[in-house]
């Protein structure tokens, strides 16, 4: 049973940045579609940042895009989201998140219901 640990998350100001960790309990994470989403307080669970298992196909939420960074390390085992100029509305509780994927060469970005395995979340505060 894969999981996660999670770390990262707290109140900054906007404008400010954050860096979110999650180290995973396997030895390597190569197996699986990767992704970041968020749940606002009375929101749907969203996707922020999800990558293909093939790592050559990637997602990113419009409303993040050139604010966000998610990045795998080299080591194959954890995985980050780098976010930049936040804003009150990136509120949420963040969640690391994997699927697994049969295929190698898959291009698949999974949605929420296509996880198989999710972090606890960590939550990040954007307020002045």
């Amino acid at each position: 049973q894969l999981q996660f640990v999670e770390s990262g998350g707290g109140l900054v100001q906007p404008g400010g940045s954050l860096r979110l960790s999650c180290v995973a309990s396997e030895s390597t994470l190569g197996a699986y579609a990767l992704g970041w989403f968020r749940q606002a307080p009375g929101k749907e669970r969203e996707a922020v940042a999800v990558i293909s298992r093939s790592r050559r196909s990637t997602y990113y939420r419009n409303s993040v895009k050139g604010r966000f960074t998610m990045s795998i390390d080299n080591a194959g085992k954890a995985i980050f989201l780098q976010m930049n100029s936040l804003k009150s509305e990136d509120t949420a509780v963040y969640y690391c998140a994997a699927a697994r994927v049969a295929a190698a060469n898959s291009d698949y970005l999974p949605e929420s219901s296509g996880i198989d395995y999710w972090g606890k979340g960590t939550l990040v505060t954007v307020s002045s």
